[in-house]
């Protein structure tokens, strides 16, 4: 086919052979020190020269494949939730979820802030997401930080925290005796696993993570061992858990273990499942019904236990939701309102040096509670005293 009859002109040079422009050179590997593949996947290539790799410096082996797989599995909780509703909206948006884009990222970010969600809950989702991106393919957050910004000055109550109701002792005592009254099993559970999360100021995942290993009941004092914590990565502790006479932890952890004991149980996890009968579910019950826990109990069931045996107490709050958090939050707050030094709750509680959180959120609303300047105002007599 002549080219001329379709219209179409070829503007073109002749040049001699020795002047023919050499062919472009072979693709090489695109890989740094930076590049891991999996068994089965292929070298990635590119035109720019790079340094040439070998297989033996890209590919990592099954087994550390396998435990790579295992550890993104075994994710925090949180991560897991906030990418699974991630993921979930970009399959019925019709988006690419991991890696994603700048574009889909700012978009999520709105779609929060639609829902009306408080600040601090879309900055900390949005921030689980773009850490969860692979490396080098994190999305801009300038964008969704701009509308944020926008978001907060507009929805003002939408910068308010959700603060659970602390349950100091003079509302954990109840609870413990009220759970203890029918002698049951899951009553001894739940009042040692109460005793023990406002004593350690425990995060609800350490408790229900805790084994039997890492503890040692003595006659006043309860230590435990930390492999590590959310503020101490790497960093293994000792905590010496001093008894108390209103607490009686010694008592409450002993009768539990003795009990988990007498039911074979000498290693593993604290605090688990209590049937209906009284005795612990087993492995292979658990396996059905718990797939991801296991033997262990999920950070959800204290928040329900406490609910349930605060409410069986009789007891009332100011508005604040009762949690399992509140175990934390009562204890914190109990030793901010009786003298407890900045540095002395850091520790009790095993917060950051410096952290602001024990003393603002647990101490201050307490002492605010109490404070009240018109007490200096007399009251006011609407008979004069002269003509009394």
């Amino acid at each position: 086919m002549d080219l001329r009859d379709e219209g179409e002109i070829i503007d073109a040079e002749l040049v001699e052979d020795r002047e023919l422009v050499p062919a472009a050179p072979a693709a090489r590997p695109l890989v740094d020190e930076h590049t891991v593949l999996m068994p089965g996947e292929e070298i990635p290539t590119s035109d720019d020269p790079r340094t040439t790799y070998t297989e033996r410096d890209l590919y990592v082996s099954e087994e550390t494949a396998q435990a790579l797989k295992e550890a993104e599995e075994e994710g925090s909780p949180q991560r897991k939730t906030a990418m699974g509703l991630f993921e979930a909206w970009c399959a019925e948006q019709g988006r690419v979820a991991k890696p994603c884009t700048t574009a889909t990222y700012t978009e999520y970010g709105r779609h929060l802030m639609a829902r009306g969600l408080k600040v601090t809950t879309i900055r900390h989702y949005m921030s689980l997401i773009r850490t969860s991106m692979p490396p080098g393919k994190k999305p801009d957050n300038s964008l969704f930080l701009l509308l944020l910004t926008q978001y907060r000055k507009k929805n003002k109550r939408a910068l308010r925290r959700k603060e659970a109701f602390p349950i100091t002792l003079p509302y954990l005592v109840p609870m413990m005796e009220k759970a203890e009254a029918d002698d049951r099993p899951i009553g001894w559970r739940d009042s040692a696993m109460f005793a023990f999360g406002y004593r350690f100021l425990g995060r609800s995942i350490e408790d229900v993570d805790l084994d039997l290993e890492d503890l040692t009941i003595l006659d006043d004092m309860v230590l435990v061992w930390l492999a590590e914590d959310k503020t101490h990565k790497g960093e293994e502790q000792t905590l010496y858990l001093h008894d108390r006479e209103d607490l009686r932890l010694v008592f409450r952890m002993r009768r539990w273990v003795n009990y988990l004991a007498s039911q074979g149980i000498t290693t593993g996890p604290v605090f688990r499942e209590v049937k209906r009968n009284g005795t612990i579910a087993s492995s292979e019950t658990r396996a059905k019904t718990a797939t991801k826990r296991g033997d262990y109990l999920r950070p959800q069931t204290v928040n329900e236990r406490v609910k349930v045996w605060f409410a069986a107490a009789g007891l009332k709050t100011d508005g604040r939701p009762v949690s399992s958090h509140s175990l934390r939050a009562g204890g914190a707050t109990d030793l901010g309102m009786n003298g407890a030094t900045d540095e002395e709750l850091e520790e009790a509680g095993r917060w950051k040096k410096g952290s602001r959180i024990p003393r603002e959120r647990y101490v201050r609303p307490a002492k605010d509670v109490s404070k009240d300047p018109f007490k200096r105002v007399p009251t006011h007599d609407p008979e004069p005293r002269a003509q009394k």
